[in-house]
């Protein structure tokens, strides 16, 4: 039985076959599609076809997917969504959609409301929640609401509020998506929100991203379980994709981060993913990429969901190159998935950092008769800078003075020079061009929790030990075989600035994938 692993970026769409052991069968690469579901297509009927291998074979059908990204950053495809956030009178001076993009909240926000209740930081109760304004509100908006989020002061620490007024909307308005922030966000109410209220706009996507890949499943005969890329490097499975579409932002590096570590079989290092776009560089922590603790700004809107701590920088295989007199600049646009129309190295008029490489001799030779006017002592001074720019970006990535590894992947990696200032040593390892698929195809699944606990209430081990129950409890519904799950990390943080002796955790579980076959047990 094999696994499907495909990962869409914005200039290649890759797929990877995976046996049951998980060595790699067969890989991939075609052009990303404008319309993206066509180039998801071509690659699945194009890794079949050369693997030679029975689509009736695939067990589990893994997708990354840019989808939602693009989406926010396109405001295209977006819900319309209703906000309500629990925390009259506390939290009435900052509104919902303070300090969005304008043109954003416009294509997303039908209105918003504060309404009574909201809790303290230990659970206490600031005020009772009132039935009447919950459906005053669903009035107002019944017809034009496509989605609604639901906010509440510390709900990661009580989430009932949030659960009550969900169940109070859905009796006014029937079967509407919901988002709850204190399944989304951390501690922070406004950032939390935001991340709540992108998530509820972006459930049409979501349910196109199910629906398209189910679609081209079918098409070429494949009865696989589906799963998506989470933006921690684990999967969840097709229900809490629906619930969660915002859960598949920045899956493309986590994903090839994940792969890398496969690949190469190391759990500690820095990893540098090379597109046609953007390089992205991230680190390697027992398997598993690093979390970011700042705010993410998304589309810019800050929210506090987890993402991988990723520094992204403008050079990638198609970033095209400028001589203006006797200077030259180095993107940050590229020619993207029309590398191989505009590219010189490919007949085009273009220079890209890809025709820099093939000129020197690293890449593409049997297209060098096509770069061969280009001045070669251009093309190394332009090399150097690419250079530079990489050494400069890991830098600023590292946590410590100390020489690292450095797993390369991604197709664009052509462009990285054999050695790096700071790197121990720059690793390619096979099948690094597919890296993202490759990690996409791994599949294990997670669950995460975040709380704050008052230790006045119970002693730090029981606080930890609930947290931990918790996060397995949220890997079982995400998709992972209860026997196999295991804790892979516990963050716990003394909060000095709340009274009542405060305990911040944060709890990771990770699992294998359980069949369906398994759940019918």
């Amino acid at each position: 039985m094999f696994r499907l692993g495909i990962d869409v970026g914005g200039t290649n769409t890759d797929a990877a076959l995976l046996d049951e052991h998980l060595r790699v069968i067969h890989t991939v690469k075609v052009s990303t599609t404008k319309d993206v579901e066509s180039g998801i297509f071509h690659a699945i009927s194009k890794v079949i076809e050369e693997s030679k291998i029975e689509s009736s074979h695939i067990q589990y059908a893994m997708l990354g997917t840019t989808h939602c990204t693009n989406a926010i950053i396109e405001r295209k495809r977006l819900n319309k969504v209703a906000v309500i956030r629990i925390g009259r009178p506390a939290t009435t001076s900052i509104p919902p959609f303070t300090d969005w993009p304008q043109d954003l909240r416009g294509e997303i926000e039908v209105a918003s409301t504060i309404i009574s209740g909201g809790y303290e930081f230990d659970g206490r109760l600031i005020s009772e929640l009132n039935r009447e304004e919950v459906t005053a509100f669903c009035k107002q908006i019944k017809d034009s609401a496509e989605s609604i989020a639901i906010s509440g002061v510390f709900a990661p620490v009580n989430k009932e509020q949030e659960q009550m007024v969900a169940k109070w909307v859905k009796e006014e308005l029937g079967d509407i998506p919901v988002s709850l922030s204190h399944e989304i966000g951390s501690i922070g109410l406004l950032e939390r929100e935001n991340a709540t209220i992108l998530n509820a706009a972006l459930m049409a996507t979501g349910q196109m991203i199910v629906n398209g890949f189910a679609k081209a499943l079918k098409e070429l005969g494949i009865q696989a379980e589906m799963y998506f890329s989470q933006n921690d490097g684990t999967l969840m499975n097709e229900i809490y994709a629906l619930r969660y579409p915002i859960l598949t932002m920045g899956c493309g590096p986590t994903n090839s981060i994940r792969g890398s570590a496969h690949l190469s079989g190391l759990q500690d290092a820095m990893v540098l993913d090379v597109g046609g776009t953007t390089s992205d560089i991230g680190v390697l922590l027992n398997g598993f990429p690093r979390q970011s603790s700042l705010s993410v700004n998304i589309g810019g809107v800050n929210t506090n969901f987890r993402m991988p701590d990723i520094l992204s920088i403008g050079l990638g295989g198609g970033t095209r190159i400028r001589e203006v007199n006797d200077h030259f600049t180095i993107g940050p646009d590229s020619v993207g998935y029309e590398i191989t129309k505009k590219a010189i190295l490919f007949g085009g008029d273009e220079m890209t950092a890809s025709d820099i490489v093939t000129r020197i001799g690293r890449a593409f030779n049997d297209h060098k008769g096509k770069v061969e006017h280009l001045p070669i002592a251009f093309c190394e001074q332009v090399f150097g800078e690419m250079t530079y720019m990489l050494e400069e970006a890991i830098d600023q990535m590292k946590t410590s003075s100390k020489d690292a590894p450095l797993i390369l992947s991604g197709g664009g990696s052509i462009i990285v020079a054999d050695s790096l200032k700071g790197v121990s040593d720059v690793i390619r390892p096979d099948h690094y061009e597919a890296a993202n698929a490759i990690g996409a195809a791994l599949g294990q699944v997670s669950g995460e929790v975040e709380k704050i606990y008052s230790l006045d209430q119970m002693t730090r081990n029981e606080a930890i030990e609930d947290a931990k129950n918790s996060a397995v409890e949220e890997a079982i519904k995400a998709g992972a075989d209860e026997s196999t799950v295991s804790i892979v990390s516990i963050e716990d943080i003394p909060l000095a600035y709340l009274p009542g002796n405060a305990l911040f955790i944060r709890v990771k579980a990770v699992g294998d994938l359980v069949s369906s076959s398994q759940h019918v047990i």
